[in-house]
């Protein structure tokens, strides 16, 4: 499975979106907001998650992981640069 759809399937599950499938979450929409609609709540969730499963370092609050966690695509991009 490639890191885009590691992610998707790690937001459905975390967030137990039960109608949600990986080909439903577009890689470059946004998460929040008018994207998939996901709320300050569900980012604490998923930072958790993404911290658990793929060994990174997430700052809280800072500008730089907003913007990481702006959609999928920018999350794997974050992910894959902790990766070195």
């Amino acid at each position: 499975m490639n890191l885009h759809n590691q992610i998707k399937q790690l937001i459905i599950d975390c967030l137990d979106l039960e109608d949600v499938t990986v080909d439903d979450i577009e890689t470059d929409a946004a998460l929040f907001g008018d994207g998939l609609g996901l709320d300050s709540i569900d980012a604490l969730e998923l930072g958790l998650a993404i911290k658990k499963e793929f060994d990174v370092k997430i700052e809280a609050n800072s500008d730089a992981t907003k913007a990481h966690f702006f959609s999928v695509a920018s999350l794997a991009s974050f992910i894959e640069s902790q990766r070195v």
